[in-house]
C-alpha cells in the first residue's frame, strides 16, 4: 500500500481531532490486520473510488475516547454510546476523508467518497470494500485509543 496515499488520511485525522476536539492523538506502529473485528466500540466506514484504485477507510473509537470527543466538541455529551455518538463518528470520518481528499487532490490524485456508514457494539465487524491488505494504525490518547484502517485494491 502506498504510504503517499495513507499519510494524508493520518494527517487529516490528527488535525481534525486536534482542532475540533482539542485532543492530541499519538500514532503507533502500523500493522496488517488479519480479520474484520473492530478494535474499538464505534466505527465509521467510508468507501472511496479513484481512477488509480478503489478502497475504504474506517475510523474506530474506543467508547471512552468517543464520549470524551463529544464532550470536547460540544461541551456536553452522553454517558454511553448512543445515536449522537454514532453521528459524531460518522461526521469525523467524513471530515477526515474530506481533508485527505484535499491533500491528495494537490498531488493530482482525485477520488470520490461515499456516505459514511457507522457500526457500533462490542466486537462489531468492519468489511472493507477492497481486495488489498488491511493496514491498521492505532492512535493513543489519554482517553483511550482510536484506530484508522485502510484497504485499497492493489
Amino acid at each position: 500500500m502506498n504510504v503517499e496515499f495513507i499519510n494524508p488520511f493520518l494527517s487529516s485525522m490528527l488535525n481534525v481531532m486536534s482542532t475540533m476536539a482539542q485532543m492530541e492523538l499519538t500514532p503507533e506502529k502500523p500493522r496488517l490486520k488479519k480479520n474484520e473485528i473492530a478494535q474499538g466500540d464505534v466505527s465509521g466506514l467510508i468507501g472511496m473510488v479513484s481512477e488509480q484504485t478503489k478502497g475504504s477507510l474506517s475510523i474506530t473509537f474506543e467508547g471512552e475516547l468517543a464520549l470524551a470527543t463529544m464532550k470536547n466538541m460540544v461541551g456536553e455529551g452522553p454517558d454511553e454510546i448512543n445515536e449522537e455518538i454514532t453521528d459524531l463518528v460518522g461526521e469525523i470520518t467524513n471530515m477526515v476523508t474530506g481533508g485527505a481528499k484535499r491533500m491528495l487532490s494537490e498531488k493530482g490524485i482525485e477520488f470520490d467518497m461515499a456516505t459514511p456508514m457507522v457500526v457500533s457494539g462490542k466486537n462489531h465487524t468492519i468489511t472493507h470494500k477492497a481486495d488489498g491488505p488491511i493496514v491498521i494504525i492505532p492512535l493513543s490518547s489519554k482517553h483511550g485509543k482510536a484506530f484508522i484502517e485502510f484497504s485499497f485494491d492493489k
